[in-house]
């Protein structure tokens, strides 16, 4: 599949990681997701996309246009359609709050139609996006949409998430988050409640993610893996807690996931494929 994206300009770039288009026919049908530090916007304009919880409690879902994803604890897998035409949008863990007006906590672990947060919007947006000519004309568009939808500040409480949570992302969650709310001169008790409202988990799941998200891109298929010095290298000082973690997040064993990489490669210059894995 081919992959276009770009970073937002300035306000958006304080929110948004990129925004993208995804088309072609998938190597994949089946892909598992586990944990990564961000929220999600997704506008389809092909078949139908499943996606299914990890806790299989949860119902299946099925979308035909649009949906918000908050940020998420645990894996989850999506089937494509056979043809795949998606816009996306890749926002920061904090990134989703001054968009959707609602508490970030009510999107955490949750698939949501975009009109059930902005009414009556879908048919517009995929009318637009449809009409675009071009990929660059597709991203115009939608960072468009974002733009209007962006509100004004006061964000009650967002700007310290912002600057503690830039802190995790530049530093892979390796900063306490005891210290990051003595810096920022609050209890750890007020920064996780703005952290939940805004992002939908603690600064300390966050981190968590972060971590993660650090030593499962740093892994090179191609080569021979120490596990142990990645993990070290990402801040996991008990080789049982990672291998917990590691199973917890991806479903597998780090023995597992490099024979499922080796055996199913990465796209080279293809970003959705560093987290997610096939799964079918």
């Amino acid at each position: 599949m081919e992959y276009v994206g770009r970073v937002p300009a300035p306000p958006l770039d304080l929110f948004v990681d990129d925004i993208y288009c995804l088309t072609g026919v998938p190597r994949h049908r089946w892909m598992n997701v586990p944990p990564m530090p961000s929220a999600h916007l997704f506008i389809h304009l092909g078949g139908p996309v499943r996606l299914l919880d990890s806790d299989r409690s949860v119902p299946p879902a099925v979308f035909t246009d649009a949906w918000f994803m908050g940020v998420w604890t645990r894996r989850f897998l999506f089937e494509y359609p056979a043809r795949v035409r998606l816009v996306g949008v890749h926002f920061k863990p904090w990134g989703m709050s001054p968009f959707v007006g609602i508490p970030a906590n009510e999107l955490r672990n949750r698939w949501v139609p975009v009109d059930a947060v902005w009414q009556r919007s879908v048919d517009r947006m995929r009318d637009r996006v449809g009409e675009a000519a071009s990929p660059a004309d597709t991203l115009r568009v939608v960072e468009e949409e974002l733009r209007s939808r962006l509100t004004e500040p006061p964000w009650r409480g967002l700007d310290l998430v912002r600057h503690t949570g830039g802190r995790l992302e530049t530093s892979h969650g390796a900063i306490p988050v005891g210290a990051l709310a003595d810096d920022a001169g609050v209890s750890g008790n007020h920064l996780a409640k703005l952290f939940k409202d805004h992002v939908g988990v603690t600064p300390k799941r966050v981190a968590r993610i972060y971590r993660f998200a650090r030593l499962i891109v740093s892994v090179d298929a191609l080569r021979p893996v120490d596990w142990s010095e990645l993990a070290h290298a990402a801040g996991y000082f008990d080789h049982a807690h990672f291998s917990r973690e590691f199973k917890d997040f991806t479903g597998h064993t780090p023995t597992q996931y490099l024979a499922l990489r080796r055996r199913f490669p990465a796209e080279p210059g293809a970003p959705q494929d560093n987290g997610p894995m096939p799964a079918d």
